[in-house]
């Protein structure tokens, strides 16, 4: 068992088990002086994911090292749990996928094994080239809008994709994020959560401040004079009654979603609209906003859809230097320095 590998890697196979062969099982990992600095090592995981997308570098030289970073990841996974914040475990879940791209760029002799943990369908070639299935190269792209990594501007033979090592490896970073995604947040046991209360309360503090940073709104709530014009538009059209499309629905549900209006906010804008049914209504808006099936639902449209869709209502010169109806509200707030560069 390669124990510098299980600790680079701590979500393979040979991870858990050198974990189990060494260690004394969670309730100890949780409570025992023995693993305190697992434990310290689990909260910087899930603290730097949090605030900079980051897991910290720590020292790999000997056993105990290497014991104590294969531990702090079952620990940070519980911590991720016990929150269960969707914002958190995607952070959580980015940064983990980053960081293993980060040391696999640098030691392509595990690439072979990471591919197998994951179960992604692919070979490599002997020019350093990988052979991927399109199936799963579909599944792994999606996010990536670069026109590069467009099916049709692929080298694909036979049903698999001919890629260079080095794309290679940042799809494996998707599939892994999307594996942690899978995964969490586990079942934690009520007997465990005493022992992390102190750890537990830091992280709801973090997350607090990155989600207040985040909004739009600089946790403030809406505030109707910093609104786009389509927006205001939309709001108005709702609000007179009006039949509203369907593109403009879902851009007034996912913008004011993301500024961080409640469910029961939201629908009050539609519950006077002459076709108003509150079951489809609530269905419809609880879709959008990820609430049904527990993700972070969509985002609101760019300025170039709105425009496509007959939605650009009386821009005035602001909305012509942004792209983004949101960033137009970060403008008018003042709110706009305060958002990360990602």
């Amino acid at each position: 068992m390669d124990s510098l590998r299980a600790a680079r890697y701590p979500f393979l196979s040979e991870a858990s088990e050198f974990a189990e062969a060494n260690s004394e099982g969670i309730e100890k990992l949780l409570s025992s002086e023995t693993y305190a600095e697992a434990r310290e090592r689990g909260l910087a995981r899930v603290m730097g994911a949090l605030d900079n997308h980051t897991i910290p570098e720590n020292s790999l030289s000997g056993e105990y090292n290497r014991l104590m970073e294969v531990l702090s990841y079952p620990y940070a996974r519980i911590l991720v749990s016990c929150v269960g914040d969707r914002l958190l475990l995607k952070r959580y879940a980015l940064a983990e996928a980053e960081h293993m791209n980060h040391i696999l760029t640098k030691d392509p002799d595990s690439v072979d094994l990471i591919v197998k943990e994951l179960e992604v369908n692919a070979t490599a070639n002997r020019d350093g080239t990988v052979d991927m299935h399109f199936a799963d190269f579909l599944r792994f792209s999606y996010v990536m809008k670069a026109v590069e990594w467009k099916l049709i501007n692929s080298d694909i033979h036979n049903g698999f994709v001919t890629l260079p090592r080095d794309k290679f490896v940042r799809l494996l970073q998707n599939a892994y994020r999307l594996k942690i995604e899978s995964e969490l947040p586990l079942n934690v046991p009520d007997d465990f959560r005493k022992d992390l209360s102190s750890n537990l309360t830091k992280i709801d503090l973090a997350l607090s401040a990155v989600k207040t940073r985040l909004s739009p709104t600089g946790g403030q709530g809406m505030n109707d004079a910093y609104l786009p014009p389509c927006i205001r538009t939309i709001i108005e059209m709702a609000q007179a009654g009006q039949n509203l499309p369907h593109s403009a629905r879902f851009a007034l549900v996912t913008f004011l979603h993301a500024l961080g209006l409640e469910y029961s906010q939201i629908i009050a804008i539609f519950a006077v609209s002459p076709d108003f049914n509150e079951a489809m209504s609530e269905y419809q808006i609880k879709h959008i906003t990820g609430e049904l099936n527990g993700t972070e639902g969509y985002t609101p449209p760019v300025c170039s859809t709105m425009r496509t869709n007959g939605l650009c209502f009386d821009p005035d010169p602001l909305c012509e230097k942004v792209k983004h109806p949101l960033s137009y509200y970060r403008i008018k707030s003042g709110n706009y320095q305060r958002q990360p560069k990602e």
